[in-house]
Formats: C-alpha cells, sequence, structure tokens
C-alpha cells in the first residue's frame, strides 16, 4: 500500500488561501486516483476534489467549485489542493486518498478507497 502523508494545513482568515499537498511514498504513484476528503466535527467525510492517475479528470464537490484547484506531479508521487477564498464552512480536517484506477476511473466515494492519509487540520477563522 502507499503511505500518504498531508501537509500544509492551517489557520487563515476567511478570504485567504491555503494549498496543502500529500506525498505519497512506498510505491509508485502511478496510475493511482487521488482525492482530498475533509471532514468537520458531527459531520460525515465528504468528497472535495479527485484527480484520475492522468490528470485529465477532474471532480469538485459544488461548494468548492471555482475555489479549490485539484493537480498532481506524478514525477513527484504529490498531489496538491489549492484552497482560494476560503470561507469559514471549510474549517475541517482534509484527508488524502488514493485508490488504484489504471483505467482512468476518478471515484468520489469514501468507500472506493484504499489507501489513506492522517489528516491536516485546516482552520479558517471569520
Amino acid at each position: 500500500q502507499a503511505q500518504l502523508v498531508e501537509s500544509g494545513g492551517g489557520l487563515v482568515q476567511a478570504g485567504g488561501s491555503l494549498r496543502i499537498l500529500c506525498a505519497a511514498s512506498g510505491r509508485t504513484f502511478r496510475g493511482y486516483a487521488m482525492g482530498w476528503f475533509r471532514q468537520a466535527p458531527g459531520l460525515e467525510r465528504e468528497c472535495v476534489a479527485a484527480i484520475n492517475w492522468s490528470g485529465g479528470r477532474t471532480y469538485y464537490i459544488n461548494s468548492v467549485k471555482g475555489r479549490f484547484t485539484i493537480s498532481r506531479d506524478n514525477a513527484k508521487n504529490t498531489v496538491y489542493l489549492q484552497m482560494n477564498s476560503l470561507k469559514p464552512e471549510d474549517t475541517a480536517v482534509y484527508y488524502c486518498a488514493a485508490d488504484f484506477r489504471p483505467n482512468g476511473e476518478l471515484p468520489v466515494v469514501v468507500g472506493d478507497y484504499d489507501n489513506w492519509g492522517q489528516g491536516t487540520q485546516v482552520t479558517v477563522s471569520s
């Protein structure tokens, strides 16, 4: 299994930006779809954004469209989530997830992913 390590979280004021990243190690990144999920206290974990292994397909939950951008660098085994115009409701623990999908599929459900990072806290103050 790939080991995923998130970083870049922190505290930011509303309207600000953060970039979080997820570095994968242990095996090749190639062929893996990657997802960014978040979970706020008392709420279910949800897929914020996802990208297929080639980077040619992306998914965003409606609430972040136009504000968040997911990208990946397969040579560096790293996936990024650029978050702009942050809102207090974006506050959550953000998790990186990976699943082997060499056919280009783009899973967006928690149960579709086998590999998870430990999470990074993002807090947006009003």
